[in-house]
């Protein structure tokens, strides 16, 4: 695979290592929101591959899959981060309601009902669920206004979340934690909240197919997962 001055044969490798690229791909679409289509990230990510088949020199003493897999995460990041991934009106919007569920559940000692969240806002319900719809390509964890910095933090998110927590134990050790607080969180949402999350994300349907199991149209499927996503992060702010 090596040519005489020690580089790699380009084409033969970039047939090789695609399926790494697929692989880092499907592992950071699962901490991104629904909007960013994995295909994008395959496609900036090859784009990462070729880098590295350019720039890699094996007398460095340093293994092509790891010099790769850097430059792959790499390439995706920077993708991530000029493509504005996530408007900063929808954040906002998105702490809002977040912010409106967190009092209520305080208050109430339950989980509030949408008509309760919309009074909290000061919005009619028919605007609330507007709202909802409008904000549907929120993330599910690990957003940027949970990080220690200040402003919006898009950077500090990608790099700690998407990059490379294989390479931290402590990271791994935290996701697993969030993961089970994440698991006790769901239980606890009204009951067809937790169908569309469990179709979503365990049984990855389409917002039609879960539309067609409730027997309600594909607006409201967005409306009801962006809220379950509301009432999740509430419960995972301080965590």
């Amino acid at each position: 695979m090596y040519t005489a001055k020690g580089h790699l044969e380009h084409n033969q490798l970039l047939v090789q290592y695609s399926p790494l690229v697929r692989r880092l791909a499907h592992q950071m679409i699962a901490k991104l929101p629904a909007n960013v289509e994995v295909a994008d990230l395959i496609q900036v990510g090859m784009m990462g591959l070729n880098d590295a088949l350019g720039r890699f020199d094996a007398n460095q003493g340093v293994q092509f899959e790891t010099f790769a897999t850097q430059r792959i995460r790499g390439a995706m990041l920077d993708e991530l981060r000029g493509a504005d991934w996530m408007s900063r009106g929808n954040r906002r919007q998105q702490r809002e309601i977040e912010t409106a569920v967190h009092r209520l559940e305080h208050r109430l000692g339950r989980p509030p009902l949408e008509s309760e969240i919309a009074a909290e806002m000061g919005l009619p319900l028919g605007e609330y669920q507007e709202l909802l719809g409008k904000v549907r390509g929120t993330q599910l964890l690990y957003l940027e206004d949970m990080s220690s910095g200040g402003g919006d933090g898009e950077d500090e998110f990608l790099d700690r979340h998407v990059g490379d927590a294989e390479a931290n134990p402590m990271a791994r050790l935290q996701d697993r934690r969030m993961r089970e607080a994440l698991v006790a969180a769901i239980e606890n949402l009204p009951e067809r909240e937790q169908y569309v999350m469990s179709m979503y994300y365990e049984h990855d349907m389409n917002l039609k197919e879960i539309a067609a199991v409730l027997g309600v149209t594909e607006s409201r499927v967005c409306q009801l997962h962006s809220q379950s996503i509301a009432r999740l992060r509430a419960k995972l702010r301080d965590w």
